[in-house]
């Protein structure tokens, strides 16, 4: 399945149906009179988030969405029938942005949210709507109200506990496939990685989030070099940055430096995010090199890196048990956000 993340789509409303003018000319009837009857509402425009989704492909095929008209209304005081409407669905994450590109209209951050963006003409009346005791065989009905029409942005920021970062070739990929039954593109070249990939991590019955990768970054990200930071909106919902700094490479320093600096760069409090900083491939290197390595890497970022391997798998289930007490942290602070708490001094039965 192919990855899409933005796309540009046009929405537009069903009309309401015409009132209809119809009389009653029933034989044998001494009364007739006016029976047209009214229009349906027209169609409106929904946006759902469903499970099970994680990309936005289906619109890059169709970009047009129109609901249906309103049934017109017939004699006999017969009403129109209301127009289909049509339901967008989405992943879960997925943001409505205005037409500019930068006006976040809605953000469906949780499972099975339906929103209408668009709503329905009314339909007309019909000129039964209209008799009365002056007015008693009226000719004329109201037609059905216009439709609503715009442009909207779909974007979306996967949905994920923990992200990896760190420069193309850093292992990512790798350490992703080692933590979780993910299969992403490995090879030995860098930006192997083109789009986000999610892994779902079982550590136990109850110990379980998901992981996301995101393409490298390299100096100059943050001003559209190399992939840029595209992708970097799908690791804003995190609780947690594993950042990974290749050891094999020569100034593991100035690697951990170029992508904070673009973390900054990109803003959306990215940088302010816990940090879990770890030394990757130190299968790779001898002891003494690996302790020359990680000294380095301390000193220039204030903490002392893990020392992992994905492909030897050294590491691996400690860091992601460190990652989870984070994520289960986070989540419990959610819990208590939603449910309100117990605050000390609150009165209880």
């Amino acid at each position: 399945m192919k990855f899409l993340d933005q796309c540009k789509i046009y929405l537009r409303s069903g009309n309401g149906g015409g009132g209809a003018v119809s009389f009653r000319r029933e034989k044998f009837i001494e009364y007739g009179g006016p029976d047209g009857g009214d229009g349906g509402r027209g169609g409106d425009v929904w946006i759902e988030s469903v499970e099970g989704l994680n990309t936005l492909i289906d619109y890059r095929y169709q970009q047009h969405f129109k609901a249906q008209t309103g049934g017109h209304g017939m004699g006999r005081n017969l009403h129109g029938a209301k127009g289909e409407d049509v339901v967008l669905k989405v992943p879960v994450g997925t943001q409505v942005l205005d037409e500019d590109r930068e006006t976040v209209l809605l953000d469906l951050d949780k499972p099975d949210m339906r929103i209408r963006l668009l709503k329905g003409g009314n339909g007309g009346f019909g000129n039964n709507y209209f008799k009365g005791p002056i007015n008693q065989a009226p000719r004329h009905a109201n037609p059905g109200q216009e439709g609503e029409e715009r442009w909207i942005w779909l974007r979306l920021k996967l949905i994920a506990d923990v992200g990896l970062v760190g420069l193309p070739n850093a292992g990512k990929s790798t350490f992703l496939a080692a933590a979780s039954a993910a299969k992403p593109k490995i090879a030995d070249y860098p930006f192997t990685t083109l789009t986000p990939n999610l892994g779902v991590v079982d550590l136990s019955t109850n110990e379980r989030f998901v992981l996301a990768d995101i393409p490298g970054l390299i100096e100059g990200a943050s001003e559209g070099a190399g992939l840029g930071t595209r992708f970097l909106g799908h690791v804003e919902r995190t609780a947690v940055l594993i950042h990974l700094v290749d050891a094999t490479q020569e100034d593991v320093a100035e690697a951990w430096r170029t992508v904070r600096h673009e973390l900054e760069a990109y803003g959306e409090e990215l940088a302010d995010k816990v940090e879990i900083l770890a030394l990757n491939k130190i299968d790779a290197l001898d002891p003494e090199t690996l302790d020359e390595k990680a000294a380095e890497l301390a000193a220039a970022a204030g903490v002392q890196p893990r020392r992992v391997s994905g492909v030897a798998g050294m590491g691996v289930t400690e860091l992601l048990r460190d990652a989870w007490a984070l994520v289960r942290e986070r989540r419990a602070l959610a819990a208590q956000a939603v449910g309100g708490g117990e605050q000390p001094g609150e009165w209880r039965p």
